[in-house]
């Protein structure tokens, strides 16, 4: 009867009677491991990009830092696999199940040690190079197994091929499945999951014979256990984690394809956090939410049509809807979901006054760069409120090529806002802003609009910027204010186009979608105060 025998350097041959690497049940295990593994590592590399990017800020930077870092490793990896000269089907099944508990884990692994401790880049560093030597380990091995019942070139082509694929179907997979259904914590978990049922059928269906296969069946269901409690735990845990980073209770915690979504209460305070980054406080976001607003919509002649880019909240639109002249109003935010909650939940419908179920406002979920391209019409007024410029796919919301889409889609004697950052905290932040806008509106001989920045104090911001794209006759101040407001006054709308001296714009680059230049000067002047 044919038996297996050992090689010199520990590897397995099989003789022609038993089951192995080289028969089709023996590949096809071996072939849909790689697939599996392949997928699983780009997911917890696109995971752990994700969640640095929504702790620490900086998009790019935190993802370049991951997908760097994660391939280096992955080359450690691969160079330790040499030294395994045995046994390696075992040792592919241990690194399996050591890779899918702690890439499992590492969303919530970084959620805590970005909540718990001072140097989260070490924390990011520590798990994303276990993560890819892990990795890297897997595939190296892999190839070996199937090497011996087949050419190296077969083996190395096939496993290859379908390593790429399994990298193809999670980079669709991650963003438009695990993402949105299951949260960060809970993607991590469940691909983890993964990890650990390829290693089962590596154990359960072995393409070459394994020893303690009664240890690697423990392992298996230990790691499973651990996995599961993680995922049945996993939204307290997060909740926990966030708990210790937002001062006030979480009464709302999703993320979706686009941002982490908090929402926070206390009293009678009700805040919105988007990506970690504070959005409005109920206490005082009347003054952000005025002073972005009226200063168009009162110098605008009769306004019948508003575009509202950003502002998924609606509180812009319930200013904009104070005009008894607005007839429509388009409202543009990439994240549907934010549009349904403050649409739907009771509690942050009535911040807005429900008005997302007004009949003359549209919803439209979609990036607004993508609406403006998209579009032939034009509006009345346009207001911008976006997200600060804290990294690349945002500031090119803040480009030359974006106000040149917004002047496009203006009415011949239209007006548009955008709300600029923090003249204090990074003035040359806000005068790149004030700069770039000027670029386009009021850089020709024969522009009809002037430029007019201006500035308020929110308390929960600091003092905060605007600029003004208005029609060259027209005297931003000068016009009627709608009744109610609760923080401008005409001598108080006149006095936010006065800048102190340590605030006022000066010279700056131009923001452009090649030279993201705003980015680094958004950062530089955080960074002083932060």
């Amino acid at each position: 009867m044919p038996v297996p025998v050992e090689r010199s350097d520990g590897d397995w041959a099989m003789n022609d009677g038993l089951q192995g690497a080289g028969t089709t049940a023996g590949r096809t295990v071996l072939l849909l491991a790689i697939f599996a593994i392949a997928a699983c590592g780009l997911v917890f590399e696109l995971l752990g990009g994700t969640v640095a990017s929504y702790l620490a800020g900086n998009y790019v930077t935190q993802f370049s830092l991951v997908v760097g870092l994660f391939l280096t490793a992955m080359g450690v990896g691969s160079y330790l696999s040499r030294f395994i000269r045995s046994r390696l089907l075992e040792a592919f099944i241990l690194a399996e199940l050591a890779l899918g508990v702690w890439g499992g884990l590492s969303a919530l692994m970084l959620f805590w040690g970005y909540a718990i401790l001072p140097a989260f880049t070490a924390v990011l560093v520590a798990v994303v190079a276990v993560c890819g030597t892990l990795v890297g380990l897997e595939l190296p091995l892999l190839i070996r197994v199937l090497k011996e019942e087949s050419p190296l070139r077969a083996a190395l082509s096939d496993a290859l091929a379908f390593d790429y694929l399994g990298a193809l179907a999670a980079s669709l997979i991650f963003p438009l499945v695990l993402l949105p259904t299951l949260g960060l914590a809970r993607a991590g978990i469940a691909t983890g999951l993964i990890n650990v049922a390829v290693a089962g059928l590596v154990i359960w269906r072995p393409p070459v014979p394994l020893a303690n296969t009664r240890r690697l069946k423990l392992l298996a269901w230990l790691a499973a256990a651990v996995l599961a409690a993680g995922f049945a735990g996993a939204g307290t845990l997060t909740r926990s984690a966030e708990d210790l980073l937002y001062q006030d209770e979480i009464i709302l915690a999703q993320t979706t394809p686009y941002q982490r979504i908090i929402v926070t209460r206390w009293r009678e305070d009700i805040r919105l956090y988007l990506d970690g980054n504070i959005q409005f406080s109920s206490l005082d976001e009347a003054r952000y939410h005025e002073a972005l607003t009226h200063p168009a919509l009162s110098a605008a002649v009769h306004p019948a049509t508003v575009l509202i880019l950003g502002g998924g909240d609606g509180l812009a639109v319930r200013e904009a809807l104070k005009y008894p002249s607005v007839q429509r109003v388009d409202l543009v935010d990439i994240d549907p979901e934010i549009l349904r909650l403050f649409r739907k939940v009771p509690l942050l419908s009535a911040l807005n006054g429900d008005v997302l179920t007004d009949p003359r406002v549209t919803l439209h979920p979609l990036d607004a760069m993508e609406f403006l391209e998209q579009q032939h019409g034009v509006w009345d007024v346009i207001i911008a409120d976006l997200p600060d410029p804290n990294h690349e796919s945002l500031a090119k919301l803040y480009s030359r090529g974006f106000y040149l889409l917004v002047q496009r889609r203006l009415a011949p004697r239209g007006l548009f806002v955008t709300q600029a950052t923090s003249p204090f905290y990074a003035p040359a932040a806000f005068s790149c802003i004030v700069r770039t806008v000027e670029s386009v509106f009021a850089n020709s001989e024969v522009s009809t609009r002037a430029i007019w920045p201006y500035h308020c104090n929110v308390p929960s911001f600091g003092e905060w910027g605007f600029v003004l794209a208005a029609p060259a006759d027209v005297q931003p101040g000068s016009g009627r204010l709608p009744e109610p407001l609760r923080f401008l006054t005409p001598p108080v709308l006149r006095g936010m186009f006065d800048f102190p001296r340590d605030t006022a714009p000066g010279a700056a680059p131009v923001n452009s979608l090649d030279d993201p230049v705003l980015v680094r000067l958004y950062e530089r002047g955080f960074r002083t105060y932060h």
